[in-house]
């Protein structure tokens, strides 16, 4: 009983904390007044860009970084065309989400002998237990890698310059009233720039953390919907850190029971077993999203002088 307890946990862990990534990439984008819908498809091309990179240096948080640069340069293009174009942000997430793993899949065939998945990636990223010289058998199971760390660092971090510095007041009032932090002398759209980017680093991080911690290499189900159960998290986590963080935990925990039944005394169907985290993120939205009211100003775009 104590071991699958220790299963569940090491398993939710595990799968919660690429989610927290792009979950907090979300709270932010949506925070400063952009819709973020393309997290799927910045977490698509940052799980190829880590892995690829990842397998040609050997060096996992070179990957790490990489991916977060690919998730970044995409998540501009949302920018660009959300910001400075005024462009409905919902179509403009949905292109996102088709170029990501488009581009993915072109460079995995272009550099990988034709084959829609990377080579497996020798060198992973660390466990937390190995880093701090912990070997025990009776620990292995909760022995997850040190993504779930910096995960949880992040919404620390996050938290607290959204809610104790003058900047997060300002990324605050950006989803709520950005006129008013127009005449404060911020520029609305550098700001909003910044939010946007940042989102899409988080996210590439996000995907690249599947590919580098948990699968090994790029495949074309590797993300297969984490990014949409990612935007699942920010909205009921109340686009809140750490309601996000807690939403994950829940949908990583989902992940886990899949993990357990499949492995139980029960014969449960592998394809009922694979939709419970999607099933339980659209049930989560219908119970709880007609009670949550996003900030005012998102996916509205801000146009100087208007009112």
């Amino acid at each position: 009983m104590l071991n699958n307890i220790l299963i569940a946990i090491g398993i939710t862990l595990m799968y919660s904390s690429p989610l927290v990534f792009s979950a907090i990439g979300g709270v932010i984008s949506e925070r400063s007044g952009v819709t973020n819908i393309g997290i799927e498809g910045m977490m698509s091309i940052g799980a190829f860009t880590g892995a690829a990179v990842g397998y040609y240096t050997g060096n996992p948080w070179f990957g790490l970084m990489c991916a977060g640069l690919a998730g970044g340069l995409l998540a501009l293009l949302h920018a660009v065309a959300s910001i400075t174009f005024r462009a409905d942000q919902t179509v403009s997430g949905i292109a996102i989400n088709l170029i990501g793993p488009g581009v993915a899949l072109f460079l995995s065939r272009l550099y990988f002998d034709g084959t829609t998945m990377t080579k497996p990636v020798t060198n992973k990223l660390p466990k937390i237990f190995d880093l701090m010289g912990i070997n025990n058998d009776a620990l292995n199971s909760i022995n997850v890698d040190i993504t779930v760390i910096i995960a949880f660092l992040l919404v620390l971090l996050t938290w607290f310059v959204m809610y104790k510095t003058k900047w997060g007041l300002r990324i605050r009032a950006l989803g709520e009233h950005p006129a008013a932090v127009d005449t404060l002398g911020v520029s609305v759209y550098r700001s909003r720039y910044a939010c946007v980017i940042i989102s899409g680093i988080l996210s590439g991080i996000g995907g690249a953390s599947v590919t580098l911690a948990i699968i090994s290499q790029f495949t074309t189900t590797a993300i297969s919907g984490q990014g949409f159960i990612a935007l699942a998290a920010v909205i009921f986590g109340k686009w809140r850190p750490w309601g996000a963080y807690l939403a994950c935990l829940l949908f990583g925990f989902a992940q886990a029971l899949v993990v357990l039944l499949g492995g139980g005394a029960v014969s449960v169907p592998s394809d009922i077993l694979a939709m419970l985290p999607y099933v339980l993120t659209i049930l989560v939205l219908i119970i709880f999203v007609g009670r949550l009211s996003a900030p005012k100003a998102s996916g509205k775009p801000y146009e100087k002088g208007a009112r």
